[in-house]
């Protein structure tokens, strides 16, 4: 039985606490920040959640943000947002968008803005639970550092080991769904970025016999590497790989001395990736010498995240709570996805950053397409990182509010009727 059993407190936000997380979501939309520089962001997720009752402390693991609501003894439920955005040129053409060269399409600004609407609503209703609310907003998710930034800040100890921890993330399915992970796969995929650097010997592009050139090289490792999939899995790893930069030279008429590669490799198994990552590595190295290039490449690891595996019976208990909320045909399954995520580190499968041993994690997506803009795309709305990726903000933001709300209080101790702590 789940702590919620007993009758709980409405999670329909009132039009209120809808039109103050609307307010932030605009507000951080119009101006978004890539990883590691949320500092507004940031300071403005934090102000409204200071100012819904909850003390916030700040620069947590960078920029990182925490709130914390003491409500009597009971579980310690944390519900994690991502404060960070992608360098992306904006294509949405709404009013509000973004002209700064950044924008939040992945859906960032969305988990904020419901974040700080589902703590206001916890505080509303603190007289029907009890325990400890914890919101984290986290920097740098984008670049899979941020979770790791904030464990190696003391997160869990400073502000309490969690009995469980909460997170959803934007999808392109209808607004008002929701869709869970099953216990037979994971929910996201674990992931790598890696950068290569090639060492030439530069010069005069008039006398390319007295050069090594490290473009060729770059270029013979970039066509190579795509074996890793074809040729080196099995078609049942799911296994990804993708150079999504390879940066060289300066001018058309010079050898330059370095080629720089960006690589991005996921996979649904860790082993799997740990077999891609030592494939790349290999690859990496044998073209140097290949090319004879005169020192060895650079190969290093930058960040890193595990695969993402829901907490059975955790997860069954919020789809429960999902299913009673939404009703069961906006519930759905979600089939394990090659995207990755850094969320998977606050459980501590396979890197216990924080000595706490196994947290279980509860991970769900939610519908970001209004019914318009459903039936004009026929259900294929522009996706996550698309420049065009543009949530119906009216319709999408209130159930996104109470499907987080829903889950912390079924995770929290029920407690109807008892006093506010202070009141």
């Amino acid at each position: 039985m789940s702590p919620a059993s007993a009758a709980r407190p409405p999670v329909t936000p009132a039009g209120d606490v809808v039109r103050s997380a609307l307010t932030l979501y605009l507000d951080v939309h119009s101006s978004p920040e890539p990883s590691g520089e949320e500092a507004r962001t940031a300071r403005v997720f934090g102000d409204r959640l200071a100012a819904a009752g909850l003390e916030v402390t700040r620069g947590v693991g960078g920029h990182g943000v925490v709130g914390v609501l003491l409500n009597g003894p009971g579980p310690r439920v944390y519900l994690r947002a991502e404060l960070d955005a992608l360098p992306l040129e904006e294509e949405t053409g709404l009013p509000y968008a973004s002209g700064n060269g950044a924008m939040h399409a992945c859906g960032h600004d969305l988990h904020l803005a419901a974040a700080a609407g589902a703590a206001e609503l916890l505080v509303r209703s603190a007289a029907d639970w009890r325990g400890t609310l914890v919101v984290v907003g986290q920097p740098a998710e984008e670049t899979l550092s941020g979770a790791r930034a904030l464990l190696e800040d003391g997160l869990y100890e400073r502000f309490g080991v969690p009995g469980v921890v909460l997170a959803q993330h934007a999808a392109p399915l209808p607004a008002g769904m929701v869709a869970h992970g099953t216990p037979r796969a994971p929910v996201t995929a674990a992931s790598a970025a890696l950068e290569a650097t090639v060492h030439g010997r530069g010069g005069h592009a008039a006398t390319p016999q007295l050069t090594v050139d490290p473009v060729v090289t770059a270029a013979a490792i970039v066509l190579r590497l795509q074996a890793v999939v074809s040729r080196e899995t099995a078609p049942g790893e799911h296994v990804t790989l993708t150079v999504g930069t390879l940066r060289a030279g300066t001018a058309v008429n010079v050898v330059p001395a370095t080629a720089s590669l960006g690589i991005g490799v996921r996979a649904l198994a860790d082993a799997s990736l740990d077999r891609a990552l030592a494939a790349v590595e290999r690859i990496v190295r044998a073209e140097s010498a290949a090319s004879a290039c005169p020192r060895e490449p650079d190969v290093v690891v930058v960040s890193r995240a595990p695969a993402l595996w829901g907490a059975p019976g955790e997860t069954a208990a919020v789809r429960a709570a999902h299913t009673a909320l939404f009703g069961p045909e906006r519930v759905a399954d979600w089939p394990p996805s090659a995207a990755s995520e850094d969320f998977a580190l606050y459980g501590g499968a396979g890197d216990d950053l924080h000595g706490a041993g196994e947290v279980p994690l509860v991970y769900w997506m939610t519908g970001v397409a209004g019914p318009r803009q459903w039936a004009a795309a026929k259900g294929r709305v522009a996706p996550n990182h698309s420049p065009r990726f543009a949530p119906d903000i009216r319709s999408a933001l209130p159930p996104a509010i109470s499907a987080l709300a829903a889950a912390a209080l079924d995770r929290l101790a029920a407690e109807p009727g008892a006093d506010v702590p202070g009141a």
